[in-house]
């Protein structure tokens, strides 16, 4: 066990009792939160891509809406990550939410006066919400027992499934309704986005009380004193080299999962496939990103943390080559891609968390988390965004094989953690 790991493990009896207690409110608080901030993260992935299309005429940058609630996510996730290392998880995951509710609102209005500016800016500023929901995920960790840890980051992620299955599968009635009122259709999911994250930041902002991190740092800081086995230069060490690798694992996944997503939707409009479709694979895609947490985090903490990154390397691989060689006009092979696609990534992600939280201590731990969900969502930008490009230059197939290549880089970056752990 690593010394980081024994240091928070030396709480007293009481100290361990409120600490459980705390952990178990917080789950249930994160779980409601997550329920609502995935009806708001769904909405972006699923129409999106086709809004801009619509709006800019142009299949070459209908990757840049992904894009640019991704860079939105990126700088989000610093703010938040920032926020919480001073005031606590509360606070920057209710603003964060709420942030992406005035974004959503914001494309709403963007797609009404067909204004191509706002459009942008608020595609930017709804990215908060997704960043805020990844972020979330940490805050299922901070009171777990070293080996809960992928546990508790894998239940603040499953029940996002519920709302993200749910809004792919509304884009039809939404878009009734947004007719209704005079709204494009395609705007119609960001009407939701807007309720659903602002919901979600409310209840986070009421309810995540006492707040985990503030209290996981607490008595972390109250061990050191006590154990008098920790110097004042060493109580707050660098980050291990499984950041390191944890990062990379979740930039990776990132960058494969939302190249291949991005540009489904617009393949399948170029197949003819209707709405109803497009949103039944995405929504799919989307709850296979989240639902197979019921069961990753318990693998991560039996298995290990290695042979999972493995795991999302190999299904990545097999998700891009079945969407490379999927026929056009074949469903099924579709779904059967983009359902491994999320899987894969999910699989990263949890063990990715997994690294970094053990790697850190609690006081260095959220700007260390804040920092590292930066680069991801940055390395996400760039797929998004450049996935357009390479499709209209190339082809969705060749993308979606450029992705599996890309997916199996995490093998030899393991092999690289493993020598330099070596003694």
């Amino acid at each position: 066990m690593s010394h980081n790991q024994n240091v928070e493990q030396r709480a007293a009896g009481p100290a361990e009792a409120e600490r459980a207690r705390v952990h178990k409110r917080t789950l249930a608080v994160v779980i409601l939160s997550q329920v609502l901030g995935g009806a708001g993260l769904a909405a972006g992935i699923a129409v999106g891509a086709l809004l801009a299309q619509e709006m800019l005429g142009s299949d070459a940058l209908s990757g840049l809406p992904t894009g640019l609630f991704t860079l939105g996510s990126a700088l989000a996730a610093y703010l938040v990550g920032r926020s919480t290392q001073r005031f606590g998880r509360r606070l920057g995951l209710a603003y964060g939410f709420i942030a992406g509710g005035l974004g959503a609102l914001g494309v709403v209005i963007a797609a009404v006066i067909d204004s191509v500016p706002l459009l942008f800016v608020a595609l930017f500023v709804y990215g908060s919400g997704t960043a805020t929901n990844l972020q979330a995920r940490y805050a299922g960790t901070d009171l777990a027992p070293a080996h809960r840890r992928g546990f508790g980051a894998s239940m603040a992620m499953v029940a996002t499934t519920i709302g993200a299955v749910a809004g792919p599968n509304l884009i039809d009635p939404l878009g009734g309704f947004a007719d209704s009122i005079g709204v494009p259709t395609l705007a119609g999911p960001f009407i939701l986005a807007a309720v659903a994250y602002s919901a979600a930041g409310m209840v986070l902002f009421l309810f995540l009380r006492p707040d985990p991190y503030l209290l996981a740092r607490s008595i972390a800081d109250e061990t050191t004193e006590v154990g008098g086995t920790v110097s004042a230069a060493a109580s707050v060490p660098k980050a291990g080299i499984g950041a390191y690798v944890g990062a990379t694992v979740m930039v990776l996944t990132q960058v494969v999962m939302i190249m291949i997503m991005t540009m489904t939707p617009i393949q399948m409009r170029a197949h003819n496939y209707e709405m109803a479709a497009v949103g039944l694979v995405i929504g799919l895609h989307v709850g296979s990103m989240w639902l197979p947490s019921l069961f990753t985090g318990i693998l991560v903490d039996k298995l290990g943390r290695a042979p999972m990154v493995v795991a999302s390397g190999v299904t990545l691989l097999i998700a891009s080559l079945l969407a490379a060689l999927a026929p056009g006009d074949s469903l099924f092979l579709l779904i059967l891609a983009l359902v491994l696609l999320g899987v894969g990534w999910n699989f990263g992600l949890v063990s990715g968390t997994a690294l970094v939280v053990d790697a850190t201590v609690p006081q260095n731990r959220p700007k260390t988390q804040g920092a590292i969900d930066v680069f991801v969502q940055l390395a996400g930008a760039s797929g998004a965004i450049l996935s357009g490009v390479i499709m209209s230059a190339t082809s969705y197939q060749l993308l979606a094989i450029g992705g599996g290549v890309l997916a199996l880089v995490l093998i030899p970056v393991l092999l690289w953690a493993r020598r330099k752990q070596s003694p």
